[in-house]
């Protein structure tokens, strides 16, 4: 982890940035949801078939399509700058998206891209997932119930 980019209200990390390499390989996710109420949200949605949903959205509409590639640029060009210029892995950071994804129609997971929304980047389906959690913060406060339990 280089650093919290998003907490909640209650102070604590939602949304962390990574190093693009990891154990000596490319790591292609710059930005990883971290809260556990989130991810709980966003895996339903997933379930609810969300993915197939979006990806058929992307299929049929080309501006969407356009800003989808553009919030993959913008990912690509966020690591290339965590990079020497003469890293080895900058060309195969280059090539691949958010995530690692190869074709820009395809979406992996919703929680890569409300990861990348919530930090900043201009994803447009991030930012649908995010408009479909109804309470967006858990009540609970569940991450400082998993300190007590450390």
């Amino acid at each position: 982890m280089r650093r919290v980019v998003f907490r909640c209200p209650h102070g604590y990390p939602v949304v962390i940035e990574s190093f693009p390499i990891k154990d000596g390989k490319p790591f292609p996710t710059l930005y990883w949801l971290t809260c556990p109420y989130l991810r709980k949200k966003v895996s339903k949605l997933e379930s609810q078939g969300y993915i197939k949903e979006f990806e058929e959205k992307l299929e049929r509409e080309d501006e969407l399509r356009k800003k989808m590639k553009e919030a993959h640029v913008e990912i690509i060009e966020k690591r290339a700058e965590l990079l020497p210029e003469d890293h080895p892995f900058r060309e195969i950071l280059s090539k691949v998206g958010t995530g690692g994804i190869k074709d820009f129609t395809k979406l992996k997971c919703l929680h890569l891209h409300l990861a990348d929304y919530l930090a900043g980047v201009r994803n447009p389906i991030g930012e649908m997932v995010w408009n479909l959690v109804e309470r967006r913060f858990c009540e609970e406060i569940l991450c400082r119930a998993g300190e007590e339990r450390e």
